[in-house]
């Protein structure tokens, strides 16, 4: 090498491309994707198999970026990345063992997140799951997966046991809120093996994925990582799951609504009118798929100076518990701005598990919902 840099290694390579999330799930070392991997004095040239050959045209803008990184990389003087895919569709497996291929010994799950759902008859609940709760917003910024999170905390301190299911796939923030970043195991690559802390039960495709990583996924993929999420993970005996919805009224929420048996939902909004044209869409949302609203929440209710104690209503007040008398459903509470609540959050520890008055908050909207059977 001409700038004196030492070469890169094979390990590093496989280290590299373990970075580059595939957009339908995982990546080219988990998916057992890479063929004649060769690195030799700076140049580094492999295949990537695709499935199929019209899944291999779709992923040229993806080795074209590849090869382009990989390129820049110190220790690289060359790059050659091929695409290729079986000429003849694979023979089927046998029926009585559908799922009987099996990762190598030493290597990585060949777990896939993101996918076409498949069909089945069932409703997609989770085995051992007594109560499925959707928490939704009509759109995002109202602090929906903040309650979700302190939610989870405070019923599992109240002796539920209680599972939350981070279903925000565009923006997973779940898992910087609940202090995991661990990737689940996957010890057969079909089936999930939860995360746990602050006595919640935890699944996110943020776990999956890099923290930098955007999910460029259509429809039909949202559904499959959905379903995956809800079927494949090993839920256990839950008194409740949680499932933090993305904002608006998009083909997650329609999915989850359709295809599994809700006990209910819960609508968040702040008192602001513009806030509460956006719950109104959300609440109509759930009347048409026929999911029972279990009531509103009032987020971003009030701020409270800790210097001198005033309480500004910075968003309006009491416009949620207006709106839910208006439409007929219960208001469930209010929920103050705090600063603790936010670095409470940004640190992964809600604020819920801790003790004071946003957290007592938090503990009587989960005695509510307790109170009326509802969790």
């Amino acid at each position: 090498m001409s700038d004196g840099k030492s070469q890169i290694t094979r390990a590093e390579v496989d280290a590299f491309l373990a970075q580059f999330a595939l957009p339908d799930g995982g990546n080219l070392i988990s998916r057992d994707m890479v063929r004649a991997l060769r690195v030799e004095d700076g140049r580094v040239t492999f295949i990537i198999e695709a499935e199929t050959p019209q899944a291999a045209r779709a992923l040229e803008w993806f080795r074209a970026a590849l090869q382009q990184a990989l390129e820049a990389q110190a220790g690289v003087s060359a790059v050659s990345i091929a695409l290729t895919a079986p000429t003849q569709a694979p023979q089927q497996a046998p029926q009585q063992a559908p799922h009987s291929a099996k990762p190598a010994p030493d290597g990585p799950p060949s777990l896939k997140i993101g996918g076409h759902a498949k069909p089945q008859s069932e409703p997609m609940n989770p085995k051992g799951v007594a109560r499925i709760i959707a928490i939704g917003s009509g759109k995002g910024g109202v602090g929906k997966s903040t309650l979700s999170s302190n939610l989870a905390v405070a019923l599992a301190r109240q002796g539920r046991k209680v599972g939350l299911l981070d279903a925000d796939i565009y923006g997973p923030s779940q898992p910087r809120m609940m202090g995991l970043t661990k990737r689940p195991a996957s010890p057969d690559g079909k089936t999930i093996l939860p995360l746990h802390n602050h006595g919640v039960t935890f699944m996110s495709i943020g776990l999956m994925l890099p923290e930098e990583k955007a999910v460029v996924w259509r429809g039909p993929m949202l559904m499959g990582a959905l379903q995956q999420m809800m079927t494949q993970v090993e839920w256990g005996e839950l008194d409740i799951l949680l499932v933090d919805l993305p904002p608006g009224t998009g083909d997650v929420a329609m999915t989850l609504c359709q295809r599994s048996k809700l006990t209910g939902a819960i609508v968040v909004s702040t008192p602001q009118d513009v806030a509460l044209l956006d719950a109104r869409k959300a609440l109509d949302m759930f009347a048409t798929l026929k999911t029972p609203v279990l009531g509103l929440v009032e987020n971003m209710s009030g701020f409270v100076c800790p210097e001198c104690g005033h309480e500004a209503h910075i968003f309006g007040q009491g416009g949620v518990a207006a709106e839910a008398e208006k439409m007929g459903v219960p208001f469930l509470g209010a929920l103050p701005i705090s600063l603790e609540t936010r670095l409470a959050g940004d640190a992964g520890r809600p604020i819920a598990a801790s003790e004071g008055a946003a957290a007592e908050a938090y503990a009587q909207l989960a005695a509510r919902l307790v109170a009326g059977g509802m969790a």
